[in-house]
């Protein structure tokens, strides 16, 4: 009886909690309380941002090169007048053309007048450009502009494309000359490992004593011997970058470290300062061309001795013109054909004295034959030189018909290493001719080999062409050169 009461009584708990429950379960729900609306949060002030700065695309080194001569690289004329900025400085009493170089108010080594140009002939004042190199590119190119002081606006002669070049050229290819150079201009590098560095490149050009292309006058030449010494941040500049309207590499480019400029400056900085050659061959073909005059406008005197050639005005003037590329006037190339003037040549001549010879040009042996009204003594005494000691008899190499006695596989390895840089690789990049009646490397080759032996051994009258002769090339290396050079194309 005691289980079944238990039961009984869970049973009515089970019941009565069924009946609570559904009794909750029919009452109303009562309303949800809404959330409180969140105030939204008032923005922090954006602080105003400077936008980036223009990405400026260009060349530096080309920049480089308008740092020296941006006229030269252009090719344009230089100003007359000078630059605006020049008449606040008293100083530097260069004018024209010259105020208007980069590096004269801002030197080789950028640091205007905190560095080599603090001083001396070439001091204006002017800072350099040197602390501007961790400048933004645009920033600079603004100043370029004239932005920062309207007298230093170059955007006339410049367009915005060189003076961009010129801007990357200061913001990224600057360097400190400190490193490499002493105090005293000597250089900080090696000697030995600048004389391998020479001699795998640069002796192709300038020649084992650095003299085979003069940077100058005839009156006044310079020569490698002279810039390292003299001025050896303008040597590291133009090892880096080269050299205005010339093909010279860039160091840069070659991927020549700073040490490797040291290196080479260490080892040309002993070389002479003295010419290989007289210049007197390239008075003979054109001296006008060498001194930087004008050419006569009236025939030669002695032209009117001669009725078979026909050319006029500064042709008669020509030294060549009578003697012949060959030197031998009358009895030699120049003995027939429209160049024949019956005048003797020049080539046994060799064995007269300076006194003899100077006196056949300036006018002592006869009157009509006298240049010395267009040419100083120094002009007439390289002639001279060139007669007696750097004239040369090409017979052994030259056959009468115009073939030559060399080895074109030689020639072409000498055409490579040097003559390609200027004249291509086919020998048509310069054209001495016209478009009508272009002259090629191998136009003259073929068409007058006697005057392609003159040139290749003693340069070009007014380019800077290296004399062959002054690169140590004997008459059998010409020859070579000659016989290759009949190989390529003449038009």
């Amino acid at each position: 009886m005691k289980h079944k009461k238990i039961i009984t009584l869970l049973v009515t708990l089970a019941v009565f909690g069924l009946f609570i429950f559904g009794i909750a379960a029919c009452q109303p729900t009562a309303p949800t309380a809404a959330p409180a609306t969140a105030v939204p949060a008032t923005p922090a002030p954006v602080e105003p941002t400077t936008p980036p700065e223009p990405e400026l695309t260009g060349d530096p080194i080309r920049g480089g090169l308008l740092y020296d001569q941006w006229w030269a690289v252009l090719e344009v004329d230089a100003p007359e007048g000078d630059q605006a900025l020049w008449a606040t400085q008293s100083t530097n009493t260069r004018s024209g053309k010259d105020s208007w170089r980069c590096k004269e108010c801002h030197g080789w080594d950028y640091k205007g007048v905190d560095g080599a140009y603090g001083s001396g002939s070439h001091k204006t004042g002017f800072v350099g450009v040197f602390a501007s190199k961790d400048k933004p590119a645009s920033e600079v190119l603004t100043a370029l502009q004239g932005g920062a002081n309207p007298d230093h606006d170059f955007s006339a002669v410049m367009s915005e494309q060189d003076l961009t070049d010129l801007a990357l050229f200061i913001t990224t290819s600057l360097i400190d000359d400190s490193a490499l150079i002493n105090a005293d201009k000597t250089s900080t590098g090696d000697k030995v490992a600048g004389q391998e560095k020479y001699e795998s490149v640069c002796i192709k050009c300038h020649g084992p004593k650095g003299n085979a292309i003069n940077f100058d006058s005839m009156e006044e030449p310079e020569f490698l011997g002279h810039v390292a010494p003299d001025n050896p941040w303008e040597f590291v500049h133009k090892v880096r970058f080269g050299q205005p309207g010339w093909p010279m590499p860039s160091g840069i480019v070659n991927e020549w470290s700073d040490q490797d400029v040291a290196n080479v400056l260490a080892f040309v900085q002993g070389f002479t300062s003295d010419a290989a050659l007289s210049d007197g061959g390239q008075l003979y073909d054109k001296w006008w061309g060498v001194l930087g005059v004008e050419p006569p406008a009236e025939n030669n005197p002695l032209w009117a001795t001669q009725t078979t050639n026909e050319r006029t005005g500064k042709d008669t003037w020509r030294c060549k013109e009578c003697h012949g590329w060959d030197y031998k006037g009358k009895d030699g190339v120049y003995a027939s054909g429209s160049h024949a003037t019956g005048f003797p040549g020049i080539l046994e001549s060799a064995s007269l004295s300076s006194e003899e010879l100077l006196a056949w040009l300036n006018g002592g042996k006869n009157p009509d034959h006298d240049f010395s009204g267009v040419m100083e003594d120094y002009a007439l005494n390289a002639l001279v030189a060139f007669i007696q000691n750097e004239m040369t008899d090409s017979t052994p190499y030259v056959n009468a018909d115009g073939t030559v006695n060399g080895d074109p596989a030689k020639g072409k390895t000498m055409f490579e290493a040097t003559c390609a840089a200027c004249h291509g690789v086919d020998g048509k990049k310069i054209n001495f001719g016209t478009d009508a009646e272009p002259e090629f490397f191998g136009t003259v080759a073929a068409d007058n080999p006697w005057e392609f032996f003159h040139k290749a051994g003693l340069g070009q009258p007014g380019e800077p062409m290296p004399r062959g002769l002054a690169l140590g090339w004997t008459l059998e290396q010409i020859a070579d050169l000659l016989a290759y050079a009949q190989t390529l194309p003449t038009k």
